[in-house]
């Protein structure tokens, strides 16, 4: 398991005595992680949120129920915010409005993610907070019941799906380029040539962008497969798709494509703007490497890869040791879009 200073300084007050866990052991933690820290308090009682699928399975792995989206309110609500401004906002307001009259709100955040940012906003809502510093993180602390209910109303809002793209497109905060079409995207679509046919997937398909631009730019596809590991993005695909329903056989799949593509599932081509962060800033090769391989594995002979990535990402190697054929059909300084192809040279 990986080093996670953010989830255990989450649990410093507890440990310290400073906070009493739940009698009945009932809490709740909103962008639940699986940790050594989290084993010591886990619990049939503890909900887990969480809606990014790698995370998810770690924590089904570890024993723990996870959900999408857990309702109902509780003593304990434990948060381990996005760094996402407005989204780590709405998760604070929901995070007070899950508290039962009278029960704590815990938050914990690395320094480099916001934590101070984070800390301020939190008194805002609620009044004034407890907190102490570790690890290069904060946790701070609050009990439900006073504060501002207007700023609160307010900020759960901030996780409403809204229109982007001059309206073609719903998204929401937090998600990757949630607020406009991603430029490396906008470069692989506008380089997809109109003869893609037959069944073909995007890998990473966010709200929906890319695949919508395959279906508009290529009249003979006849089902696409959207793999997501955000479940809230897959969501919103969904409902961008809805005009494209009878046009096309659609599947949305919450899943980690880093861990391979469902051995039943085969496709004549894929189209791809692979993830290269998680949870940090630092650049992840290893995540687009995955993206590729997954896609070779899936390809049917002849099939066809389309995948567009930052121009100094190191791509090159794995795709030349996956396909037959590898060239590059577009290079705007900043980003590049590949072609591969399985038995084509």
């Amino acid at each position: 398991m990986t080093d996670d200073p953010a989830l255990d300084t989450l649990f410093l007050p507890f440990h310290s005595g400073t906070l009493a866990w739940p009698a009945d052991g009932r809490a709740l933690l909103l962008g639940a992680r699986a940790g050594a820290a989290l084993a010591e308090f886990a619990s049939p009682a503890l909900a887990c949120e969480q809606s990014f699928r790698p995370r998810a399975a770690a924590l089904e792995a570890a024993g723990l129920a996870v959900s999408t989206r857990v309702e109902g309110r509780f003593p304990l609500v434990l948060v381990l915010p996005p760094r996402q401004r407005e989204a780590a906002r709405a998760l604070l307001a929901r995070a007070l409005d899950q508290a039962e009259p009278g029960g704590m709100v815990v938050v914990s955040l690395a320094n480099t993610d916001g934590a101070r940012s984070a800390e301020e906003d939190l008194a805002r809502l609620a009044g004034p907070i407890d907190s102490l510093s570790k690890n290069r993180c904060r946790v701070f602390w609050v009990r439900a019941g006073a504060g501002d209910p207007a700023l609160q109303a307010e900020w759960v809002a901030l996780d409403e799906p809204r229109l982007v793209a001059d309206g073609r497109f719903l998204s929401r905060p937090g998600l990757f380029a949630w607020d406009r079409i991603d430029p490396g995207s906008a470069l692989l679509a506008a380089h997809l040539p109109a003869d893609l046919k037959g069944q073909g997937a995007d890998l990473g398909a966010g709200f929906g962008y890319l695949a919508a631009e395959v279906l508009d730019r290529c009249p003979e596809v006849t089902a696409l497969d959207l793999y997501e590991a955000e479940a809230g993005a897959l969501d919103l695909a969904r409902r961008n798709l809805e005009p494209y329903a009878g046009r096309a056989e659609l599947d949305f799949l919450w899943h980690d494509v880093a861990a391979g593509l469902p051995r039943d599932r085969r496709y004549h081509f894929v189209v791809t703007n692979p993830p290269f962060h998680e949870g940090g800033r630092a650049d992840r090769h290893d995540l687009g490497r995955a993206f590729i391989a997954a896609a070779a594995a899936a390809l049917r002979l002849k099939g066809r890869l389309f995948l567009v990535a930052n121009r100094q990402l190191p791509y090159e190697a794995t795709l030349e040791q996956a396909f037959t054929m590898v060239r590059r059909i577009a290079d705007d300084g900043a980003y590049k879009v590949i072609e591969a192809a399985k038995g084509v040279r």
